[in-house]
């Protein structure tokens, strides 16, 4: 039976738990008990994990080293199905055979080396694609908040499993939006660092330098707690941990980039606005102003399309994946030849200077995530690619120009809407300002309500 006292720890987040073990008030072996006993009983529900890694938690748990622990001393993590684990394949959510990794990728090391110990793989979109997770291979990823909803995309397994206390937080990676947006259709804080800062290798990049790696987490500080990991630092746990040095420039946007359609729904408009209004209750100067998109989706879209069909191309047997993906590929390997995707890279400087203008005068920039909350979590495979991009990029159409810029973006709880679901806005910085905006954020936290106690009722 679940108690009260297991509820609160099993969604206390790494910083509160960390110290509960540091202080010898609580083991790790217990602590990874307790996520293995809520994954045995809600995982079949929601259909976070692909694979369960309780013996090795258990092993791993057992041998921490709790008097000279780092930052995450013996927290259990997530880890998406994109990450190089070893022992483990990395499948990309696909049916294709995968070799069993050697060694950690490095984000996966680094988090080891601060203590974190990996409970298991968490499930994927095909090919990291949509902003939903629903694949031939492995079946449909459910929200805690909502069976029927999604979780979100493309890190919808882990946004599940951390969202509904099956993990204490978990890896995550954005290539267009694949943060933040699972993260806003759970309720959780997910950061989409600068580009390069967290390092993918063995890969000297991911999806043609659009995608990065990072974490979804309950709070503010769990997240900021993460990106030190990832990192060596300590100085982003420190930033959430205080308010922002005087009064910010804030810019707050919800203009679409051309090439995008969508309509906002009245949740997420007022919720967007709330966030506006409280802002300049905590003093900074809000504006209504927005980037220089310009055509950037005209060089997104392929550069994300030909991203996909390079890790096609990648597979031991890209026949195995389904229907739509091959489709996916096909259309990019006619349309992306190596010749563009060169000359499209090379216009990314430029385009990423002329929509940084607006950085040149404002600190931050408030954007929505989603346009409306989760969306249907039965979303078909068998959908024609390009009507599955459309559906895709209605849900989520503020979300690529940090990707092809390399900004940093934070998206953050914002409420709950009239039909139970979470609400979220993202606030986005300046190369290099991950310390600002959670400085920023967590002042946003603080000031709206703690988002922490507010977890769905499975």
């Amino acid at each position: 039976m679940t108690t009260t006292a297991d509820l609160d720890l099993a969604f206390a987040g790494p910083v509160a738990q960390a110290q509960l073990i540091r202080d010898g008030e609580l083991k790790p072996r217990e602590l990874v008990e307790l996520y293995l006993r809520r994954i045995e009983e809600l995982n079949p529900r929601l259909n976070a994990y692909r694979v369960v890694l309780g013996e090795q938690a258990l092993a791993a748990a057992d041998g921490v080293d709790t008097s000279n622990g780092g930052p995450l001393v013996g927290i259990p993590v997530a880890i998406k199905d994109d990450h190089a684990l070893a022992g483990q394949s990395v499948t990309y959510g696909s049916k294709s055979p995968a070799p069993v990794q050697a060694a950690d990728c490095a984000a996966v090391a680094a988090l080891r080396g601060a203590g974190a110990i990996p409970i298991g793989v968490t499930n994927v979109p095909e090919l990291m694609a949509w902003p939903w997770t629903a694949t031939e291979a492995n079946g449909v990823t459910r929200n805690p908040w909502n069976l029927d909803r999604t979780p979100g995309g493309s890190s919808g397994g882990s946004a599940s499993a951390v969202a509904a206390g099956l993990a204490s937080a978990g890896t995550a990676t954005d290539g267009g939006g694949s943060i933040r947006i699972p993260a806003a259709c759970c309720g959780l804080v997910g950061m989409k660092p600068t580009r390069a800062l967290v390092s993918t290798a063995p890969l000297a990049e991911m999806h043609l330098g659009l995608t990065v790696i990072g974490a979804v987490a309950r709070t503010v500080a769990d997240s900021a707690l993460l990106l030190d990991a990832f990192t060596g630092s300590s100085a982003y746990l420190a930033a959430a941990q205080r308010e922002p040095e005087g009064k910010l420039k804030v810019a707050i946007s919800r203009k679409l980039p051309p090439g995008f359609m969508a309509l906002i729904s009245k949740d997420q408009k007022l919720a967007f606005e709330r966030t506006g209004r409280l802002l300049e209750e905590l003093g900074h100067q809000v504006s209504e102003r927005s980037p220089s998109y310009g055509a950037f989706s005209l060089d997104f879209t392929p550069t994300f399309f030909r991203g996909t069909a390079d890790l096609f191309d990648t597979l031991d047997d890209p026949s195995l994946t389904s229907k739509q993906t091959q489709k996916l590929a096909g259309i990019a390997h006619k349309l992306v030849s190596d010749k563009r995707r060169d000359a499209i890279l090379a216009r990314r400087p430029k385009t990423t200077a002329r929509i940084m203008k607006l950085w040149d005068e404002v600190d931050v920039v408030l954007m929505p995530v989603l346009s409306s909350t989760a969306i249907a979590a039965d979303q078909p495979t068998s959908r024609h690619p390009l009507l599955a991009l459309d559906r895709a990029a209605r849900f989520m159409p503020w979300n690529p120009v940090a990707n092809m810029t390399g900004q940093p973006a934070i998206a953050i709880p914002a409420g709950i809407g009239s039909d139970g679901m979470p609400l979220s806005v993202q606030l986005v910085g300046k190369h290099g300002s991950e310390e600002l905006l959670y400085s920023l954020a967590s002042q946003i936290q603080a000031a709206g309500g703690n988002w922490a106690p507010i977890r769905p009722e499975l």
